[in-house]
């Protein structure tokens, strides 16, 4: 593929993709404002823009087999704890932006977390179990089989956790 399409896909991509979480966060609002059409509108775009965001994948052939795929994982979320959050900590605290410590360093917590499940998936990918997963609703932390009682990064307790089916 020519660099320059490529380019564009990976941009469409990350377009499509930052606007289908935009639109399900500004459904949330809308349902909580009492709008309820105006969140539907919001939600089906949402899932149109993600149709438009796994289209520019697959053309960019940026899907591959399971293990592959966990292997990519595992070094996304690996940058992102080793590399990316520790960097926008440090400025969040230089600029002394509480909003922003917090929320990045949450993530980080949770993203390491993230890696060693990828990890233990590529280890194990044959043999997984049928388990529950559950994610707290404030930082991300993701939990396989059996949550803990209350967040470990946040104190979230554990009956506001979402269970993935």
């Amino acid at each position: 593929m020519k660099e320059k399409t490529l380019e564009n896909l990976k941009a469409a991509f990350a377009g499509e993709s930052q606007a289908n979480r935009k639109y399900l966060a500004f459904a949330k609002k809308a349902d909580v404002e009492g709008f309820k059409q105006a969140a539907k509108l919001f939600r089906a775009v949402a899932e149109a823009e993600t149709v438009h965001a796994l289209k520019h994948l697959a053309v960019m052939d940026g899907i591959k087999p399971t293990k592959e795929n966990l292997e990519a994982a595992i070094g996304g979320e690996t940058f992102e704890y080793q590399k990316m959050y520790p960097e926008m900590i440090k400025q969040a605290e230089i600029d002394g932006e509480k909003g922003a410590l917090m929320s990045f360093t949450n993530a980080n917590k949770v993203e390491e977390v993230h890696a060693g499940l990828f990890k233990n998936a590529f280890d194990n990918l044959s043999n997984l179990k049928d388990e529950d997963i559950w994610v707290c609703p404030v930082c991300g932390n993701t939990f396989v089989g059996r949550a803990a009682d209350k967040c470990p990064v946040c104190a979230t307790p554990k009956n506001k956790f979402m269970l993935i089916k």
